[in-house]
């Protein structure tokens, strides 16, 4: 896959698809997206309730939610557990190409960025104390989690209008499935099929504001059952 490394507003690098005419991250700014969208309206939220969370994420791509996640993660003492789907891995070449260290302000997280991309896949790495990361080389539709595994599903694979089968009722029936009772879903995406989706699978749904250049995102909330 032809891939080109942008600057997004933030300052942040991302990456353009030009034969899906699409960008990685948001060209207003990549880091204040996932900043926004995963850590402060996914993984923040879901400690308050968990000190231990299972994360999902659909597209691993140039490693920013994991290293912002392991950031987190290191910032509060949360223990994270990281699971993380990519058909597509960057070749080391890219990855290099992507400069992180240009808008990372933590110096200790870049020491971090090139292991993530390096750890072998298909197996539990331990990159600190608190975060355990695996990386499955695989799409969405083959995956096949076990019933109510995750607490957090990061949902970052392509547009609807780019990637449609990624956007069915039966994907998100998976990712309500997955997700134990009091699990979330948050994505960028804030389109009416989309939250149609996640209703018909079971999910609560929320409009919540959007990151830079973006006027909503949506988090998806598998309700507790009420105690007996």
């Amino acid at each position: 896959m032809n891939l080109e490394v942008r600057q997004t507003k933030d300052g942040s690098t991302t990456l353009f698809v030009p034969e899906l005419n699409e960008h990685y991250h948001s060209v207003h700014g990549a880091l204040q997206e996932s900043l926004h969208v995963f850590i402060k309206m996914g993984l923040e939220a879901t400690l308050h309730r968990l000190p231990t969370v299972r994360v999902l994420e659909v597209g691993f791509g140039t490693g920013l939610n994991a290293l912002l996640t392991l950031q987190h993660s290191r910032l509060t003492g949360a223990t994270v557990r990281y699971d993380t789907l990519e058909k597509y891995p960057l070749a080391p070449e890219v990855v290099q190409q992507l400069q992180f260290e240009k808008f990372i302000l933590n110096p200790e997280l870049l020491d971090f960025f090139l292991p993530l991309h390096a750890a072998p896949w298909e197996q539990p790495v331990a990159v600190s104390p608190q975060f355990t990361l695996r990386k499955l080389e695989t799409d969405l539709e083959a995956f096949a989690p076990a019933p109510e595994h995750y607490d957090l599903i990061y949902f970052d694979a392509f547009a609807p209008e780019k990637q449609p089968h990624l956007w069915t009722d039966a994907i998100f029936q998976k990712m309500y499935d997955c997700l134990a009772p009091g699990g979330t879903l948050v994505t960028y995406c804030a389109k009416g099929s989309f939250k149609r989706s996640l209703k018909a699978a079971g999910f609560a749904v929320e409009a919540l504001p959007g990151p830079p250049g973006k006027r909503e995102m949506t988090r998806g909330v598998k309700e507790a059952l009420p105690n007996k």
